[in-house]
C-alpha cells in the first residue's frame, strides 16, 4: 500500500521515466491514478469513486469476494503447470463443455490472450494495427465489416446477412484465383474495435458455409462479448441461430475476471489435425490449478447471482435510455447493442453520418470529469463503447445517462452560443 501514497504527480513522472510510452494511459491529458476498486466502482487516490463502464475484463465485479477467495485458497495449496494430473483442468473444461454446443469438446488453456498488438502472426490479421505499419500482407484477406449503420449494405438493404456473406464468398474466390488456399475466417461474434458492431442474423452461417467449402475453419473471438455479456446466450456467436456453431473459439479477459487466463475451445476434427503434427501443446501458465480455480469461480458467480439475465434487464434499460437520448441530441446518430454491449455513434451530420472523434473524445474527458469511466472505439473513434462489469445496475444507467445527457445538451448550447455571435452584425 505504500505505493499508494506517492502523489499522483510523482507516480505520473516515473511511469513517464520508467515505462515504455508505447504502453498508453488513459485519459493521458489527466490520468487518472486509480488505487482501489469493488465491484462496478474503482476509486482514485483521493478517495473520489468512478462508475466504471470500461473494465470488461472485471466480468463479475472488482475484486469479487468469491473469486479472491478461490485464488488465494487454491495458491496456498498448489500451483503448478498442466503436466501433472489435477481435477481442477478437468473440472474447469467440463463445465466450459456445458457452456457451449457439444461439438467444440476439446479444450487449450493459456495464461493470456494472445493479443492482437504483440505477436506479429496476430498484427497480421488486425486490419486496425497493420494499416499503421507495413500493410497488408498477400495471404490476409479483408472482408467489410458486416455494419448496418455505415456499410455498404445498411439498415434498408432487404437482406443484409446474405449481401455481407456474398462479400466474403467474393474475397474468398478472388484468393483462390490468385492460387491461394482459404485456412480460417476470424471474426469477434460482435466487433468491439470495429465499432461495436451487430451483425445481421443468419450472416456467421452463410459465411461458415462459403469458409467451409474453400477448405478453412470459422474462429469466433469471444474474448470481449462471451460468458453471457450478451444476456440473451451465454456466448455472443449464439445470436446467430442455434444452428450456428464455430470450429474455434477463443476466449480471455472477462473469463478470470482479472486474472491472466485464456481458453481455446476447438471440435474434434480440429483438435485432430493439430494432434497429427506431432507438435506438443504447452504453455507454463496455461490451466494451472489457480487459473482454473479461478475460472470455475467466476462461472459459480455467474451462475449464483444470475448475471446473464442481469445483463438482459440492465442492458435492455440501458438501451431505451441511449434511445431517448438519440431523438434529443442530434449527435447520436445511432444505438447498438446487446446485452451490456453497447455502442453509441457520435455524427457531425445525420446526411453522411461522419464520424464525430472530436466531439467523442472531449465528451469522455467531460464524463471522466463526472466521475464516469468511459472509452471509445471504432475506426473513427467516435463510438462511445458501454462494456461495464457486469454488476452494473439499473441506478447506474440513470446517472450514466444523466451525466451524458447533461453534457450533450451543454455541448449543443455552447455551439448555438457560436453561432449567435458569428450572425450578430
Amino acid at each position: 500500500m505504500a505505493a499508494d501514497q506517492r502523489p499522483k504527480a510523482d507516480t505520473l513522472a516515473l511511469r513517464q521515466r520508467l515505462i515504455s510510452s508505447s504502453c498508453r494511459l488513459f485519459f493521458p491529458e489527466d490520468p487518472v491514478k486509480i488505487v482501489r476498486a469493488q465491484g462496478q466502482y474503482m476509486y482514485d487516490e483521493q478517495g473520489a469513486e468512478y462508475i466504471d463502464c470500461i473494465s470488461n475484463v472485471a466480468h463479475v465485479g472488482h475484486c469479487h469476494p468469491l473469486v479472491v477467495q478461490a485464488a488465494h485458497e487454491q495458491n496456498q495449496v498448489l500451483n503448478t503447470n498442466s503436466r501433472y494430473l489435477h481435477d481442477n483442468i478437468v473440472d474447469y473444461a467440463q463445465r466450459l463443455s456445458e457452456t457451449l454446443p457439444e461439438q467444440l469438446c476439446v479444450f487449450y488453456f493459456l495464461n493470456s490472450g494472445a493479443y492482437h498488438g504483440h505477436l506479429s502472426s496476430l498484427i497480421d490479421i488486425s486490419p486496425y494495427k497493420f494499416r499503421n505499419l507495413d500493410g497488408q500482407k498477400e495471404w490476409v484477406h479483408v472482408a467489410p465489416l458486416p455494419d448496418t449503420y455505415r456499410g455498404p449494405y445498411r439498415e434498408d438493404h432487404p437482406n443484409p446477412a446474405m449481401a455481407y456473406a456474398n462479400e466474403v464468398k467474393r474475397v474468398v474466390s478472388s484468393a483462390q484465383e490468385k492460387g491461394r488456399k482459404i485456412a480460417a475466417f476470424f471474426a469477434e461474434s460482435l466487433p468491439s474495435v470495429g465499432g461495436q458492431i451487430i451483425p445481421p442474423a443468419g450472416y456467421f452461417s452463410q459465411v461458415a458455409e462459403h469458409i467451409r467449402k474453400a477448405g478453412g475453419v470459422f474462429v469466433a473471438d469471444e474474448i470481449q462479448v462471451g460468458f453471457g455479456r450478451v444476456g440473451k446466450h451465454f456466448w455472443a456467436f449464439q445470436l446467430q441461430g442455434k444452428d450456428f456453431v464455430p470450429d474455434i473459439v477463443t476466449m480471455g479477459k472477462s473469463i478470470g475476471n482479472g486474472h491472466p487466463v485464456a481458453c481455446v475451445a476447438a471440435t474434434q476434427p480440429v483438435a485432430r489435425a493439430f494432434e497429427a503434427t506431432g507438435v506438443e501443446y504447452f504453455n507454463t501458465f496455461g490451466g494451472s490449478p489457480v487459473s482454473c480455480a479461478v475460472g470455475l469461480a467466476v462461472l459459480n458467480v455467474l451462475e449464483k447471482e444470475q448475471l446473464q439475465d442481469h445483463a438482459t434487464s440492465v442492458g435492455s434499460f440501458l438501451m431505451q435510455l441511449l434511445g431517448q437520448q438519440k431523438i434529443k441530441h442530434p449527435i447520436v446518430g445511432d444505438v447498438r447493442g446487446v446485452g451490456l454491449f453497447i455502442g453509441v455513434d457520435l455524427i457531425k451530420d445525420e446526411a453522411t453520418r461522419t464520424p464525430a472523434t472530436e466531439e467523442a473524445a472531449y465528451l469522455v474527458s467531460r464524463l471522466k470529469e463526472n466521475y464516469v469511466l468511459l472509452s471509445t472505439d471504432g475506426p473513427g473513434r467516435n463510438i462511445l463503447k458501454f462494456k461495464p462489469p457486469m454488476c452494473f445496475s439499473l441506478d447506474n444507467a440513470r446517472q450514466v445517462v444523466a451525466k451524458l445527457d447533461a453534457i450533450l445538451t451543454d455541448m449543443e448550447e455552447k455551439v448555438r452560443s457560436c453561432e449567435t455571435l458569428r450572425l450578430q452584425p
